[in-house]
């Protein structure tokens, strides 16, 4: 099957299904044998056509008397590929953008072949004045950039136009990727500097790039790597993908060894796994999620790396748990969020509902109510989210710590970077900072 069939497919699952982009593409990736070129197209093509949905259709709507709300999934999916690589790829001539979209079209429905094919020679014509639209209004940022206006809105409202400007320009860039050491292995090798550089050594073979990252011992920035499950190093357990905005959260729980921790959110298991490697395999880390194939995920994470100290458990995190109040010296609540600081990773948050949001800060609130209740005295707990909405984030900590004077904030000491807010007890990380997506993170201990 073709590099552009297969984006075709995935695309209307997106559309139709609403899947997430990263599973279905995943999904039907597995199932065809293409090599690396054609993935790097297929996946070029469906988070670019999701990346900038709303731009393209505001570029058709231009073109076209029949609106894009009206059109057939499958005329509206061929026309914002073509689009897309007539507008934003270089390397694909229009005349091959448009004819691959014209045939695919013959093959679906071919009576709408010539209303794809007029179209796309009319974007091809006249595709520098359709681009063009000035950043001098909400909702022109909003079309420029392919969010839904109330989230454009939001953000201004919070941090002005000039820094929702550079947030929302951050998380148009193509993120970063990095990977997380596991410190937990260090004792086959005679140091973690050895272990470090023996990791690096096999990346290398493997001809992709790695370099460490300032402030973050156990994190890699990576180069040119592909197939991850199928490296050496990922299936012996020695590197995870994560983000460093990610990894930061565990780094401000900060456990000791031999401390017992529960993640009342924990799939698919990331800040688990780590808060279990910094603990260096003792200890007990509780690892929670409400499906039954999160818990999967979590069980493979943890195996693949070979830590023995995690234990899965379905729950749901909005019901209280009797036998665990008070029972654990360090707490995480990493909540379901809006995600708007993981743009860049997972495009089709930039179309979310307002009322789904606006739902979202009771949900925290109770979550983190329960988490709280299965603190020890003089035990941590931890709140954080991905995204940057201060409604989901400090405005959460204020209602709480109003109603649980038994919780203070507390000075966040072994992090070197957002100083301003970290004796506080809590750090914003906006997506221009750092090449980090957003993140907050917020540090209380029970008195």
């Amino acid at each position: 099957m073709s590099a552009r069939k297969i984006a075709y497919k995935v695309l209307m699952d997106i559309e139709i299904n609403k899947n997430y982009s990263n599973i279905s593409l995943n999904s039907h990736l597995d199932k065809e044998k293409i090599d690396d070129r054609d993935r790097g197209l297929v996946t070029e093509l469906v988070y670019g056509v999701i990346e900038n949905k709303r731009y393209i259709d505001y570029m058709i709507n231009k073109l076209s008397k029949i609106k894009v709300r009206k059109m057939q999934h499958s005329v509206k999916t061929i026309l914002r590929m073509g689009v897309y690589q007539i507008v934003f790829l270089d390397r694909v001539a229009d005349y091959a953008a448009i004819n691959e979209s014209v045939n695919m079209m013959k093959k679906i429905d071919k009576k709408s072949s010539s209303f794809v094919n007029a179209i796309l020679r009319n974007v091809s014509r006249q595709k520098e004045e359709i681009f063009k639209i000035k950043e001098d209004t909400s909702d022109n940022i909003a079309i420029k950039y392919s969010y839904e206006k109330w989230i454009v809105d939001r953000l201004i409202e919070e941090h002005g136009k000039e820094k929702t400007k550079k947030i929302i320009k951050a998380l148009d860039e193509k993120p970063k990727l990095y990977i997380r050491i596991n410190k937990s292995k260090a004792y086959r090798h005679e140091s973690y500097e050895d272990m470090l550089e023996f990791i690096i050594s096999n990346l290398s073979a493997d001809q992709i790039v790695a370099k460490k990252v300032d402030g973050f011992d156990e994190a890699l920035e990576v180069e040119n790597f592909k197939n991850i499950e199928k490296n050496i190093m990922f299936r012996k357990g020695y590197i995870s993908i994560q983000d460093i905005s990610s990894m930061l959260v565990a780094k401000v729980l900060n456990p000791k060894e031999g401390s017992k921790v529960l993640d009342v959110c924990a799939a698919p298991g990331g800040k688990s796994t780590h808060i279990a490697e910094i603990m260096n395999n003792t200890g007990e880390v509780v690892s929670q999620d409400i499906y039954d194939h999160k818990i999967k995920l979590i069980d493979g994470y943890a195996k693949r790396l070979g830590l023995k100290n995690i234990r899965s458990e379905k729950s749901d995190a909005t019901v209280l748990n009797e036998d665990y109040v008070e029972k654990f010296d360090y707490v995480l609540s990493d909540v379901p969020c809006s995600g708007i600081g993981i743009v860049r990773r997972k495009p089709e948050i930039k179309y979310k509902s307002e009322e789904d949001v606006n739902n979202l800060p009771d949900i925290q609130m109770n979550i983190l109510k329960n988490a709280s209740s299965y603190v020890k005295s003089g035990g941590t707990l931890i709140y954080s989210t991905c995204t940057i909405f201060k409604e989901e984030n400090i405005d959460v900590i204020k209602n709480f710590l109003e109603e649980n004077k038994n919780f203070t904030l507390e000075s966040i000491q072994n992090i070197d970077i957002n100083k301003e807010t970290l004796d506080e007890g809590y750090i914003n990380i906006y997506p221009y900072e750092n090449n980090m997506d957003g993140f907050f993170i917020c540090k209380m201990k029970k008195i």
